[in-house]
């Protein structure tokens, strides 16, 4: 049986400093992606970045605080961020396949039933690459999942995932909560101590933090799999990690 990750990459690995969307940086994942194919592994990405890409689009410097302007940001972004994984996939003669997710779906065991026999399906087809992204230009801050951590977390669980890795520009855990020190190889429990070396949020263009990714570590420990927090800017990170390199920090942790 083929094996299944799910592979999360932050806005901001996808984005330069600028603001604007790292169209190089998208290339490089996707041919890791397609790499992983060549190997038998199934791959569904979720992504963050149409914000981040709308925001470019509409002339902002700043990330919006009202929900309005990015639900706005995110309804511009999001056509040209699947654009740019569709040109870098068929490079490869792989499609990308698009499936935006609320909180509203997660809750709903139709919605969750019909979204896994969809994914399912693309992933039997092998030439799909299934993209998920929040829906954000619908959702508010009532039903929104707050971050693309969590939300990858939820699919991993969905898909029955045999791994979650979460890319971002972090190398993962580190021994300072300031993201400082050594790394941290390996957790098999997150306790008070660990959430201590979380430190704070994102950035601007970044809601996420170590926070919302031991959230997420957490959540998919519920679904029986392990994550993987890596940086997505270390080259070839994807297939390292394929050919079994110890790379990042691995959460191994019991359902509760």
């Amino acid at each position: 049986m083929a094996k299944r990750w799910v592979i999360k990459l932050g806005s901001g690995l996808l984005t330069r400093k600028d603001g604007k969307v790292d169209r190089v940086q998208i290339g490089r994942i996707v041919d890791q992606v397609a790499g992983l194919h060549k190997r038998g592994i199934q791959v569904v990405l979720v992504t963050s970045g149409a914000v981040a890409a709308g925001m470019t689009a509409m002339g902002l410097e700043k990330r919006p605080k009202e929900a309005r302007e990015l639900q706005a940001c995110a309804t511009v972004g999001q056509p040209e961020l699947m654009s740019e994984y569709g040109k870098h996939l068929r490079r490869h003669k792989l499609l990308g396949a698009q499936m935006l997710l609320t909180y509203w779906d997660l809750d709903s065991r139709a919605c969750t039933r019909n979204a896994r026999a969809t994914l399912d399906l693309l992933l039997a087809r092998k030439r799909f690459i299934p993209i998920i992204n929040e829906n954000d230009a619908i959702a508010d801050e009532e039903i929104k999942v707050g971050d693309n951590d969590r939300l990858s977390a939820h699919v991993a669980a969905l898909v029955g995932a045999d791994l979650l890795i979460i890319l971002s520009g972090i190398q993962g855990l580190m021994t300072k909560s300031d993201g400082t020190g050594d790394l941290i190889p390996s957790v098999r429990k997150i306790d008070d101590s660990v959430r201590a070396l979380a430190g704070g949020a994102g950035s601007e263009r970044n809601v996420g933090g170590m926070v919302t990714k031991l959230l997420a570590a957490e959540i998919a420990a519920e679904g029986g799999v392990d994550t993987i927090i890596a940086s997505g800017r270390r080259e070839g990170v994807l297939l390292e990690l394929a050919a079994g390199k110890k790379l990042g920090t691995r959460f191994s942790l019991k359902k509760k």
